[in-house]
């Protein structure tokens, strides 16, 4: 009965993904039907020779389809970010941005934003900021001896995260009021307005990068939440975890890069996957990736058709994700214990 369910599960997630990817493709402002995506996918894939309009070609594969394709990503990569480090540290309150990724990613994008950069610069600008945050983060809690060294690590990171916010707050107040300063202040709430297929590249390969690895050391992060049993159970804590940080961060970073900051995401989606397939890593992780990608493909969606104005990201994750996530630790049976 049990492997039943679950088959029932794993088809559902398949199933809800694929109606909303093509459900999003469908959606904007400039209208089209199912039939005239079979026209334009049979033209560009079996070279059908069907009459089409060019525009609704070029709205398709340089518009819709990265930015869906980026949504599914970035809200699969803070999800799987999420549940790794709530196993890792054994507290569901983390998320991806305990170690200050996204406040380091942050203050990269606002030099570049500050300074005129390129959209491509102040991207490699966040990602780079973000790798160096959660590098400090690490080294500065490993010269902490004789300490909890997850409570170090956690307690660094907090404090790495406020010095960079600071930092952000700094950019913002010397910034100029009629230019930069709305400039940055949109990058901060997130978008995926501007999103190319360039930046679908860059993202899928961190995205890669980052997630086997998790998947591959699945049995050992079941093992890391029972906390100092792993060692005596032959893990070794130090290294997995280092692993565990690198492949996250990789993640974060890499989203934060071409979406801006979206909370939210990488805290409440794992406990819904938790909840849905239970602690076991090996359920776990895929839960999370399809779940958090197609909970920001829904929000992505709204964002772009609620309002002639594209409401950012960030705000409505953060109006949706606040009373989920009040629900969930409300009536969730399954998880933590």
């Amino acid at each position: 009965m049990l492997d039943e369910a679950y088959k029932r599960k794993k088809y559902f997630l398949i199933l809800i993904p694929i109606i909303i990817f093509i459900v999003s493709i469908i959606l904007g402002r400039y209208p089209m039907s199912l039939s005239d995506i079979g026209d334009v996918l049979g033209n560009k894939l079996l070279d059908l020779n069907k009459p089409v309009d060019e525009g609704l070609e070029t709205v398709i594969f340089q518009v819709r389809l990265p930015r869906i394709t980026a949504a599914f990503l970035v809200g699969g990569a803070l999800a799987a970010s999420g549940a790794a480090y709530q196993g890792m540290f054994r507290n569901p309150l983390i998320s991806p941005d305990i170690l200050g990724a996204s406040a380091g990613a942050s203050f990269g994008a606002c030099i570049g934003i500050l300074f005129s950069w390129s959209i491509a610069a102040i991207q490699l600008s966040a990602f780079i900021f973000g790798l160096i945050s959660v590098f400090i983060t690490y080294v500065i809690s490993k010269s902490i001896r004789g300490r909890d060294a997850t409570l170090m690590l956690v307690l660094t990171g907090i404090l790495v995260g406020t010095v960079f916010s600071s930092l952000v707050s700094l950019t913002k107040f010397v910034a100029d009021p009629y230019g930069k300063l709305p400039e940055i202040t949109f990058w901060l709430m997130g978008s995926l307005a501007a999103v190319k297929d360039t930046d679908v590249y860059m993202l899928l390969p961190c995205f890669i990068i980052g997630i086997v690895p998790l998947y591959l050391l699945r049995w050992k992060l079941n093992v890391l939440s029972f906390g100092e049993e792993a060692q005596a159970m032959g893990v070794n804590v130090n290294r997995l975890r280092m692993i565990v940080i690198i492949c996250a961060t990789l993640m974060t970073s890499s989203c934060i890069a071409i979406s801006g900051l979206i909370g939210w995401i990488g805290l409440v989606i794992p406990h819904l996957a938790r909840a849905v397939a239970g602690p076991d890593y090996k359920k776990l992780l895929p839960y999370a990736v399809v779940t958090g990608g197609t909970f920001l493909l829904i929000i992505d969606d709204i964002a772009r058709c609620a309002s002639s104005l594209e409401v950012p990201l960030g705000i409505l994750t953060s109006i949706m994700g606040a009373p989920f996530f009040i629900y969930l630790l409300m009536y969730s049976r399954r998880g933590w214990n």
